[in-house]
């Protein structure tokens, strides 16, 4: 193994024990919080939301995949990571500069955020998936993708559950369905839009929230990528 293999190992074996940490007192009592409201929201609004999500995913994951090149294939790990990392940077600074644009418009341009950040996100995991050569054109491939995005942006009760199906992907996807409506969309939203609620809040001050846009988008785009890096990083070893 390379020196810079045995590097990779030892972050990988970090970043797996890091997804059984234990929730922070803040992030359990701001669940709690959070549940709570989502208990009184009526179920109708649940379902639109759900919906809204489903097909905007949906519709960013058949598109992106029109503007991905097949998968590429690198005899070094060190050179497909450092291709990796431009990506990650790219499209860091890419999502915080629409986020900054859209958070200094106030409400009507924050809510536009949403889709365009949403975007940006799915195409960045395309190119990594890309990079480490594994083929996006495959249904169960868009999934994994998928469940990268929900292990980022997901508590960490749910994390655990997400990180074992990731460990295990294999297995799992011989048994997956073969049709993309029965992802689980309804858990997908909940738990993603839970995550951003405060900070997209203040996205939508006037002024103020071009700060926070510009913040939140590169500081979460990036925390993306490196747990993408990481997954895919899980499945080559």
């Amino acid at each position: 193994m390379e020196v810079y293999e045995l590097q990779v190992f030892e972050e990988l074996r970090a970043w797996k024990k890091s997804m059984y940490d234990k929730p922070s007192a803040i992030g359990s009592m701001a669940k709690s919080i959070q549940t709570g409201i989502n208990n009184m929201i009526p179920e109708r609004i649940h379902q639109i939301f759900t919906t809204a999500i489903k097909q905007m995913t949906k519709t960013v994951i058949f598109g992106a995949r029109l503007t991905t090149l097949p998968a590429l294939h690198e005899e070094s790990l060190s050179a497909i990571e450092q291709k990796v990392r431009k990506k990650i940077d790219f499209y860091s600074k890419t999502a915080a500069a629409e986020g900054a644009v859209t958070g200094y418009g106030g409400i009507l341009l924050g809510l536009t955020d949403l889709p365009l950040w949403l975007s940006i996100k799915i195409k960045l995991l395309f190119e990594i998936a890309n990079l480490y050569g594994f083929d996006v054109s495959d249904y169960k491939e868009r999934i994994y993708l998928l469940h990268i995005f929900q292990l980022t942006f997901s508590r960490q009760k749910q994390r655990k559950v997400l990180f074992k199906r990731l460990q295990n992907w294999e297995k799992i996807k011989q048994k997956m369905p073969d049709d993309i409506n029965q992802f689980d969309w309804r858990t997908f939203q909940i738990e993603y839009r839970d995550y951003l609620d405060v900070a997209k809040l203040l996205q939508l001050i006037p002024g103020f929230g071009a700060i926070v846009g510009f913040y939140i988008n590169h500081k979460l785009t990036r925390k993306l990528g490196e747990f993408a890096m990481n997954s895919y990083r899980m499945r080559l070893f």
